[in-house]
C-alpha cells in the first residue's frame, strides 16, 4: 500500500504526540510500546519503522516536551501584563498545571525518571531546563544583574519543579493546594528578595 507524502513524518509525530502524554500522565517506565501503538491505530511492528527504540523515543519526547515547556512560559510571559515574572510563577504553580500533568511541564511530571534514564537522554533534558531558566531570567527584574540572574532563575525553576511534583504527589487537595499556595508565595519572595 502506497501512502501520500510525509504520511511517515505525520505518523512518527503522532507517536511523539501520544507518548509524550503518557509519559507525563503514567511515567516512562509504565508505557509500554504495545499499548502506545495502539493508541494511535499502528501495530508494535510498526514502531520500530519510526524509532529503533523506546529510549529513542522518549529522547525525543523529552526534548519536544521541553520546548514545549518552554514555549508556554515565553507566551505566558509575552501576554503578561505588569509584572511578568508573577504571571509566569503563578500560572506554572495553578491548580490547572497541577490537575493536567499530560499536556504540563516534563521536568515536574519527569524529573525523578529522567534522573535514571542514559546520559543521552539527560543531556536533552539537560539542554531543555537551560532554556527554561533562560526564559525565567528574562522576566526578572532589571536590578537582578550578571551571574545572580542566571542563579536566581535556577532557584526559581528549582523551586517550582519541586513545588508542583509535590502538590501532584500529596493525597488530598487541601495540602495540594497549601503546597501550590507556599510554593508561589516562596519563589516571588525570592524573585523579590533579588
Amino acid at each position: 500500500m502506497r501512502y501520500d507524502k510525509g504520511h511517515k513524518e505525520l505518523t512518527r509525530q503522532r507517536i511523539v504526540e501520544a507518548a509524550s502524554e503518557r509519559f507525563r500522565a503514567d511515567g516512562i517506565d509504565a508505557v509500554g510500546v504495545v499499548s502506545l501503538m495502539g493508541d494511535v491505530g499502528l501495530t508494535q511492528g510498526g514502531f520500530y519503522n519510526h524509532f529503533p527504540s523506546k529510549e529513542d523515543l522518549v529522547r525525543e519526547c523529552v526534548a519536544s516536551g521541553v520546548a514545549a515547556a518552554t514555549q508556554r512560559m515565553a507566551d505566558r510571559v509575552a501576554t503578561s501584563r505588569g509584572e511578568r515574572y508573577r504571571a509566569l510563577v503563578n500560572h506554572y504553580l495553578s491548580a490547572e498545571h497541577r490537575d493536567n500533568p499530560a499536556s504540563g511541564c516534563v521536568a515536574a511530571s519527569l524529573a525523578s525518571e529522567l534522573a535514571r534514564r542514559p546520559e543521552e537522554t539527560r543531556v536533552v533534558f539537560t539542554e531543555g531546563v537551560g532554556g527554561m531558566v533562560e526564559v525565567i531570567a528574562s522576566t526578572l527584574p532589571d536590578t537582578v544583574r550578571g551571574k545572580r540572574r542566571r542563579v536566581l532563575a535556577t532557584a526559581v525553576l528549582s523551586s517550582m519543579v519541586g513545588t508542583l511534583a509535590l502538590a501532584r504527589a500529596v493525597a488530598g487537595e487541601s495540602m495540594s493546594d497549601e503546597l501550590l499556595s507556599v510554593g508561589r508565595q516562596s519563589a516571588l519572595a525570592l524573585i523579590e528578595a533579588g
